[in-house]
């Protein structure tokens, strides 16, 4: 078999991993880092490969912890991402010394939003949706085509963008890393995901957290109010911040969720806060 044969067929063996373990990537989905533990099972094996050397195992441990981080995005898409970040790894271990690993976290968290925005519209918004109008109105007829019909037109579009997407980000992720490397380029990149990257989040957090106070003072004076012209959704970043603090000092999760789940509970009674 030749080297370019033999290559191609190493990078589909690649291709087939992030596509069917990004299928599973919700799998182990979980209220503290949503897919994390699905984005590690469907990135392991490129983990696995590249430090394979015992004496490696410190590396590869800081590895496994990097993809522990919080990650979630729609699954189809998250086949663009494992492929871009399994060629960053492959980098990383060939130029440890001129590779920052924290650019892996930052295109991650860069990714997740833009690519959620898409891929929900589409999947969710768009195909579901006409999927299953279809399907419902073959079905209403008795005609056996309708489940078949909505499964159909669910999965196609699902398998092509799971399946090149895991091809282009791992080969593209290729191609731009080395290209970056060469023109040195690579800390500008990281900047500006790193920017995006606390977009991302910063939305997430005046999203997911819709915490707000109904304390008030008599008919004229509300504190959310009050708080509102300070800046828009001060306790939901203040909450945020409070917990990473709790994070940073290592407090135990099980003391974390216990502190959300009683003080929420203690503030609604008093009427302190409100969801």
């Amino acid at each position: 078999m030749s080297e370019d044969k033999s290559l191609k067929k190493e990078n589909n063996k690649k291709y087939w991993q992030f596509f069917w373990r990004s299928w599973a990537i919700q799998g182990s989905w979980n209220y503290e880092r949503q897919m994390n533990l699905g984005f590690l099972y469907g990135i392991a094996p490129t983990l696995d490969r590249v430090y394979k050397d015992p004496k490696d195992i410190d590396k590869k441990k800081a590895a496994y912890k990097r993809h522990l981080a919080f990650y979630n995005c729609t699954p189809q898409t998250s086949s663009f991402v494992l492929g871009l970040s399994a060629s960053m790894e492959e980098q990383l271990a060939k130029n440890p010394d001129d590779f920052d690993p924290e650019s892996i976290s930052a295109v991650k968290s860069s990714l997740m939003g833009p690519l959620s925005g898409i891929g929900d519209s589409f999947f969710q918004g768009t195909i579901k949706v006409l999927a299953f109008g279809l399907g419902i109105n073959f079905a209403q007829k008795g005609n056996i085509l309708g489940p078949i019909l909505a499964l159909i037109i669910c999965f196609v579009p699902a398998y092509l963008v799971t399946w090149y997407g895991a091809k282009w980000g791992y080969t593209a992720g290729n191609q731009f890393l080395t290209k970056l490397n060469s023109e040195g380029a690579m800390d500008r990149v990281m900047f500006i995901a790193g920017v995006v990257g606390l977009m991302v989040i910063g939305s997430m957090v005046s999203s997911m957290i819709p915490l707000t106070t109904p304390l008030h003072m008599g008919t004229t004076f509300k504190l959310q109010s009050t708080l509102n012209t300070i800046m828009p959704k001060l306790i939901p970043i203040s909450m945020t911040m409070f917990m990473y603090w709790l994070i940073n000092k290592k407090v135990n999760t099980g003391w974390i969720l216990a502190i959300c789940i009683i003080g929420g509970i203690l503030a609604s009674v008093f009427g302190i806060l409100k969801a």
